[in-house]
């Protein structure tokens, strides 16, 4: 194909790409709402438990209690479930629009590396997915740690679309993060590092990952922290694992003699050595003349005097 043509193809797998998140995204408005519950549960299960211990009988709610989120602008709402909807759009039509990106990349790549890419491709939503629940986990958890410093004599009230930002950035942070084995296996598969040389690497692995779930989690309390750091350190030696187990596959850091036994000779057939043509007689050869002889030496002038060493000039 020419140069034309592959614009032309893209173009077309574009357009298609985003008319299935179009209707993904009219598909999803529906289910906006829902969502929009489900991610607002943790906060409101922790204040109707504040309003239960506030009320009189300490086990009912109080009369026309509802979840306290503010809104402060007048389309926040609208906006945010906009939001919401195009997120889950993208999810209902990721079958398509994956489809046209891997139609056009698919045909420039050899067999073996379809094959891979179809093991990476098959890995990455489920991490992706793991990662995105245990931030919710995290958050639930962080609300409740940072909320209760306040104090009952604090009211507590959350501007609804800075709540939503917050935990949708930090299930994308996770998601991506769960990602990272992906790129160690695709560092060993293309031969960059072996599996011997990231398994001596762990200390600092094991330390970068404590240090970006510090950074990552919303809390100052070490749960979230360590839950963050001990599913991507795990994560770590699964892809070391898999690593050693492609190295072992393809033969990598084996000598040539690794096949042979110490008691058994080696051979030269095992090498790619030119055979050697069998040996023909030597004749005979021609009578070699004797050295001349060498001619004396010259006689060395004597060295003029330094006055006489001078031109006309000098």
């Amino acid at each position: 194909m020419s140069l034309m043509e592959h614009l032309r193809e893209l173009r077309t797998r574009l357009f298609r790409a985003c008319l299935a998140i179009l209707i993904g995204t009219i598909i999803a408005w529906w289910l906006a709402q829902p969502v929009l519950n489900f991610i607002q549960e943790p906060y409101c299960h922790l204040m109707m438990e504040r309003a239960i211990q506030k009320s009189a009988d300490h086990h009912t709610l109080p009369a026309g209690w509802s979840c306290p989120f503010v809104q402060l602008g007048v389309t926040d709402v609208l906006v945010l479930k906009l939001k919401i909807a195009l997120w889950v759009g993208l999810i209902i039509a990721g079958p398509v629009w994956l489809y046209q990106l891997w139609a056009f990349i698919a045909p420039g790549l050899h067999r073996n590396e379809r094959r891979w890419a179809y093991l990476f491709g098959g890995l990455a939503a489920p991490l992706f997915a793991a990662g995105a629940y245990l931030s919710f986990l995290v958050v639930s958890e962080g609300l409740i740690f940072l909320l209760n410093m306040t104090g009952p004599d604090i009211t507590t009230t959350l501007e609804i679309t800075r709540y939503v930002d917050f935990v949708t950035g930090m299930m994308l942070v996770f998601g991506l993060a769960f990602e990272f084995p992906l790129g160690v296996m695709l560092a060993n598969i293309a031969g960059i590092v072996t599996g011997k040389r990231l398994l001596g690497w762990w200390r600092f692995a094991v330390f970068i990952t404590f240090v970006f779930a510090a950074i990552a989690t919303p809390t100052a309390d070490p749960f979230g922290m360590t839950a963050l750091a001990l599913a991507l350190s795990s994560l770590y030696f699964a892809s070391v694992g898999f690593a050693m187990f492609n190295d072992k596959r393809r033969g990598r850091n084996r000598p040539a003699y690794a096949n042979i036994g110490d008691d058994e000779v080696s051979s030269l057939d095992d090498y790619d050595v030119e055979p050697v043509e069998a040996a023909s007689p030597i004749g005979g050869y021609d009578p070699v003349d004797g050295p001349a002889p060498v001619a004396a030496p010259a006689p060395i002038e004597r060295p003029r005097p330094l006055d006489r060493g001078f031109d006309d000039v000098t």
